[in-house]
């Protein structure tokens, strides 16, 4: 496999950051993750205005949008496989060990992985901590995710492939690496963005294509909703048909439902017909 690293692409056995990196140091970093279907990256322009985005909120320079075009070019045309994970990583670069920045340029990373098709359906927890809606780092996609790292654990643990998180207010937020859809007397809902949840670039597609209010919910709505579905780059739409650990909880039938199932076909549809939404 070869990887962009600064400028260039290179063997992943060569290819190497400094141990004085701000991202590795302090996470002090941003991220956008890509579904690549034989070499075509979808949604990227809607994922390089969010690195942007994400770079402004953490105080980054931010990224050069042709230079990150032409590293994903690179690695996709160096690295054929019919369905990839593309990361764009882009870090604060060399700086002093501590909290301050450097002088340095940020460093620009651009990898891939094979991955394969989720299934259908899945399994969620929830989980005792909460997403600080009010903090410095909500709704943006930086590499300081050790708090998704523990959470995400403690779902596998479970039996289950995502857990769930309330704000500090109780309400409804979004997964690990996902955001939440709920059918609720019919109605499909999802978390504003105000709740503090990443603004997922399949969620918002979603929203656009299929339709969905966004509505404060409390967690315990995830108790009465008729449907619940994940959105995500590498899940697109996924319904759950389990909510707590594997063994116990509330079980979800038929999943996918009707809601669900016009969501995950008009979802597929769409994405064929058009690589870069806009």
């Amino acid at each position: 496999m070869t990887i962009w690293l600064d400028g260039a692409l290179r063997d992943e056995s060569e290819a190497r950051v400094s141990v004085f990196d701000h991202g590795i140091t302090v996470g002090d970093g941003i991220f956008e993750t890509l579904k690549a279907v034989d070499g075509v990256p979808f949604a990227l322009t809607r994922h390089l205005d969010r690195l942007a985005t994400s770079a402004r909120g953490l105080g980054l320079a931010e990224p050069d949008a042709d230079e990150v075009r032409r590293a994903v070019a690179a690695v996709l045309a160096d690295n054929p496989m019919p369905l990839g994970r593309l990361r764009i990583t882009y870090t604060g670069g060399l700086a002093p060990l501590g909290s301050d920045r450097g002088q340095s340029a940020p460093t620009l990373v651009v990898a891939l992985s094979p991955t394969a098709p989720s299934p259908d359906t899945t399994a969620v927890i929830t989980v005792p901590w909460t997403r600080n809606e009010r903090g410095a780092l909500a709704g943006l996609k930086t590499t300081s995710y050790a708090e998704n790292v523990v959470a995400l654990s403690a779902a596998r643990q479970q039996g289950a492939s995502e857990a769930l998180f309330a704000n500090t207010v109780g309400q409804l937020c979004e997964g690990t690496g996902s955001n939440v859809f709920l059918v609720i007397d019919g109605e499909l809902h999802t978390p504003p963005l105000t709740s503090g949840c990443l603004p997922g670039i399949t969620r918002a597609l979603v929203v656009e294509w299929v339709g969905a209010k966004e509505t404060d919910l409390p967690l315990s709505a995830l108790d009465d909703a008729e449907e619940i579905f994940l959105t995500s780059t590498l899940r697109d739409v996924q319904a759950v048909h389990r909510l707590g650990p594997e063994g116990a909880g509330r079980t979800l039938t038929p999943a996918p439902g009707e809601v669900t199932r016009t969501a995950m076909r008009t979802f597929a549809q769409r994405a064929a017909a058009d690589s870069d939404p806009r």
